[in-house]
């Protein structure tokens, strides 16, 4: 679109904000509701050895979805990958919905998470072929706050739905209302162009069956617990592997900490890790040690939702005046105070109002950062390679987050039933989170 920008919520971008902020709210109240109901979806069908896979598998199958929607966004028109990406989305949930035991909600879990990893990257291509650049922040702002009804009232009524209905309602509603949502942003840009003027020709074959080597890879580390005495042979083994065939997914020098994109990515990575590994276990904790309901035990998730939302608003407003340093010193800060405070609770059993005011620090933290570096990720991007940009975001999202998810459930199982269970998950995170600040401080393609 060619017309000059007024405002993401005013025509002609109305709609398009309105049903893309509408689809990334589903999810967010997706991915809330499952960590609310998990404990009592795993107690049914029977499958606490599957828990940590249940959340590891959708991410390690986002992956996939992340690199074909990218390839595809670059060669073609995005508003058909994003279609497939619903569909399989929808497709996914009813079937966990639907599932007779734990193994069939890990298919479509999986199911999902192409969907969902397909979507994200679908997304990011709209935004940064349709609006223009000034916008870009203003529209990740939006995203981010997109948690906030979610967080408010998703955890308390998915743990609701649970106890007065059934946990496979809450796959099925949102199931249902993503369709509505997709359908407006399709009607809007439904014969809009959109694709590049210039295709990429890089090498997507490869690209894909590294995606799917990085899938396998993370879900072997999940169930590295299941190998009983090979647990650490298999789980070291499963890391090496997704190291190695994440690497041409992303761009040069990320793993060595390449000033500029490369630590954009790399950052991602390790604070998508650090929240995402710990925070499915809190409403678990809430439940597990302090007695909670699943009702609420959601509302240990609700703070640090709000304030991420508060976070977002801050850097979507002021966050060139704060500048990229300073943001990931102060969202690394409270990222890494908010895990020290969950472990500090688990280990000396401290009130349960520890862990969930602190965990709020970690939704303020991840608030400022998130959006933040996928405006950095648009702005270091050309539309020749926007797409593969965005899926690289995206990839080291889903995959620092899977794999630590994945190494987190194996040292849970491996400390089940000795009381440092839950200390170890959280501490874990405080490392990772910490770790964060070295590429945090390498944002900037130039130095100072």
């Amino acid at each position: 679109m060619t017309i000059a920008p007024t405002g993401v919520w005013r025509p002609p971008f109305g709609w398009v904000t309105a049903g893309a902020v509408a689809m990334v709210f589903l999810a967010a109240t997706q991915a809330l509701a499952v960590t609310t109901v998990m404990p009592a979806v795993s107690e049914e069908l029977d499958g606490a050895g599957l828990y940590a896979v249940a959340f590891s598998g959708v991410l390690a199958a986002s992956v996939v979805g992340m690199v074909v929607v990218g390839v595809w966004c670059d060669r073609a028109e995005p508003a058909h990958a994003l279609t497939l990406s619903v569909a399989l989305f929808v497709l996914g949930l009813v079937v966990a919905g639907a599932a007779p035991d734990m193994t069939t909600l890990v298919v479509g879990r999986l199911i999902q998470g192409l969907g969902t990893g397909g979507q994200t990257v679908a997304l990011y291509v709209v935004v940064a072929r349709v609006y223009p650049s000034e916008l870009h922040g203003r529209v990740m702002a939006a995203f981010s706050a997109a948690w906030v009804v979610p967080s408010l009232v998703g955890p308390a009524v998915a743990g609701a739905v649970t106890e007065y209905l059934h946990w496979r309602w809450v796959f099925f509603g949102v199931a249902a209302l993503a369709v509505i949502a997709f359908t407006i942003v399709y009607l809007r840009l439904h014969g809009t162009p959109l694709r590049a003027s210039e295709v990429d020709t890089g090498p997507y074959a490869v690209r894909v069956l590294c995606s799917v080597v990085v899938a396998v890879g993370a879900v072997g580390l999940s169930l590295a617990g299941e190998f009983g005495a090979l647990a650490p042979l298999v789980a070291g083994a499963s890391l090496v592997i997704v190291v190695i065939a994440v690497r041409p997914l992303l761009p040069p020098g990320t793993l060595t900490v390449r000033r500029g994109l490369p630590s954009v990515v790399l950052m991602r990575a390790l604070i998508a890790g650090a929240l995402f590994g710990a925070e499915i276990y809190v409403p678990y904790l809430l439940v597990d040690r302090y007695g909670f309901s699943t009702t609420f035990a959601g509302f240990g998730l609700t703070a640090a939702a709000l304030l991420w939302a508060a976070g977002a608003e801050v850097q979507g407003r002021f966050g060139d005046h704060l500048g990229s340093t300073r943001i990931a010193v102060i969202g690394v800060s409270l990222l890494t105070a908010a895990t020290v405070l969950a472990f500090i609770t688990a280990a000396l059993g401290l009130p349960p109002a520890v862990v969930i005011g602190g965990w709020s620090l970690a939704g303020a933290g991840m608030g400022l950062m998130y959006p933040r570096l996928t405006v950095l990720t648009l702005a270091y991007s050309t539309p020749q390679n926007q797409g593969f940009n965005s899926a690289a975001l995206s990839i080291s999202d889903a995959a620092g987050a899977a794999a630590a998810i994945a190494a987190m459930g194996v040292a849970f199982v491996a400390l089940t039933g000795s009381g440092a269970a839950f200390p170890a998950v959280f501490l874990l995170a405080a490392a990772l989170a910490l770790l964060a600040l070295v590429p945090g401080l390498r944002l900037s393609r130039v130095s100072g």
